[in-house]
């Protein structure tokens, strides 16, 4: 049993596609699907259950996933006490946008001695890595608790809408969201991201309809090119939708009190003192904030 092959097990583990796996770990899909046969030819048991439709974990995948995520940690602990990095380890949200920009400015002039090192991975192995000491710290937007993980706020991140630039309702200058009633929404799946899902459903509830669902695209660059030939809508966060390239898209605003998710910064709990470059990570998101 090979640490690729368990690296490889947890990461179908996490996005339940191998070809989104794939595009996570930056190798070819049959390179995922070849490592994961071989851990299962060695373990005597399938730990995926596939089919063409839906891939899912197995009794014993379920069993080994919280195995393999602790062997992970041990190596990486292992390697992190033999060479001990100086930097900042920093794990990133999707659509930060010009937010993360701007902090990284400002940090780059409170410590240009420490080199950063941005970290992109699912919102639960964000916190995983922060509470076992992986990552110094991570962006995150109104994460369910985790055990070793203290998180501080730091600024709301309001959303907009997104909808296809021909249509009537991208030239008014914002919306409610019974306006978007009758157009199919495409937003990302519940356990990719539940704290947005559960925002824009919830939302939609309290506006009095039921959102008509839409396809679910792999990412947000798809969806938007989606929309741009579709009658469909979603929600991009502010700071993002302004530095993003999307011509056959409008962002219109929510009308007040919009919709908005609450960024912070994770923090290892254990850690009662922050270091140096994580003191200097604070004050820059609170100049960025102010």
């Amino acid at each position: 049993m090979e640490l690729r092959q368990l690296s490889y097990f947890v990461t179908v583990a996490e996005e339940l596609h191998f070809g989104r796996a794939a595009e996570r770990l930056h190798i070819v899909q049959s390179a995922v699907s070849q490592q994961i046969r071989r851990l299962e030819r060695e373990l005597g048991a399938e730990l995926f259950d596939r089919s063409p439709r839906h891939v899912r974990l197995t009794g014993a995948g379920e069993r080994l996933l919280p195995e393999a995520r602790t062997v992970l940690a041990a190596a990486e602990r292992a390697r992190t006490a033999v060479a001990p990095r100086q930097g900042l380890r920093i794990g990133t949200s999707a659509g930060l946008g010009e937010h993360l920009d701007r902090v990284l400015v400002a940090l780059s002039k409170l410590a240009p001695d420490v080199p950063v090192e941005l970290v992109s991975v699912p919102t639960g192995e964000r916190l995983a890595r922060v509470a076992d000491g992986r990552l110094d710290a991570a962006f995150v937007r109104a994460p369910e608790p985790a055990p070793g993980v203290r998180i501080v706020p730091l600024w709301p991140d309001p959303l907009v809408a997104a909808v296809p630039a021909g249509h009537p309702l991208a030239g008014q200058e914002e919306l409610a969201l019974g306006d978007l009633a009758a157009l199919p929404l495409s937003i990302t799946a519940r356990r990719n991201n539940p704290a947005l899902v559960d925002l824009v459903v919830g939302a939609c509830h309290d506006a009095g309809f039921e959102p008509v669902p839409g396809p679910v695209s792999g990412s947000l660059q798809d969806t938007l090119a989606t929309i741009g030939t579709r009658p469909l809508w979603t929600v991009v966060y502010a700071s993002q939708a302004r530095v993003l390239r999307a011509p056959r898209v409008a962002f219109v605003p929510f009308r007040a009190p919009g919709l908005a998710l609450t960024a912070g910064l994770a923090l290892p709990a254990a850690v009662a003192q922050p270091s140096p470059g994580v003191a200097a990570l604070l004050a820059a998101c609170g100049d960025h904030e102010n």
